[in-house]
């Protein structure tokens, strides 16, 4: 397989936007937007992943074997964190332990318990 020849320009075209996804993120992360600012700084993170792997990684130049093999790493990583946030959101709160104090003997070494 000969490998493509990239324009530099095409380097420096990338270069450019993930220092501006790299500000927008720094921006998004300056002002309160409750929950958004968790969505957003997500979807700018994708948006460099995909630059970083298209470009840099050759992908976008590869054979279709290389595109299935890494569409298949993205497709495991969504179900490692699916299974991740399933387990997370299913779990219950502890209640508070309320009413537990230990006396001075029953923490001494001597208690022999």
């Amino acid at each position: 397989m000969a490998a493509a020849l990239v324009p530099r320009k095409t380097y420096v075209s990338v270069f450019v936007s993930l220092m501006v996804l790299l500000a927008l993120t720094v921006g998004v992360d300056l002002f309160d937007l409750g929950a958004w600012n968790t969505v957003i700084s997500l979807a700018i993170a994708v948006a460099k992943a995909i630059l970083v792997v298209l470009f840099f990684m050759h992908v976008r130049y590869s054979e279709r074997l290389i595109w299935i093999a890494a569409v298949a790493g993205f497709f495991w990583l969504a179900i490692l964190l699916a299974l991740t946030m399933s387990d997370y959101g299913t779990r219950g709160s502890l209640p508070a332990r309320t009413g537990w104090t230990l006396s001075a003997t029953e923490v001494s070494p001597t208690s022999g318990g």
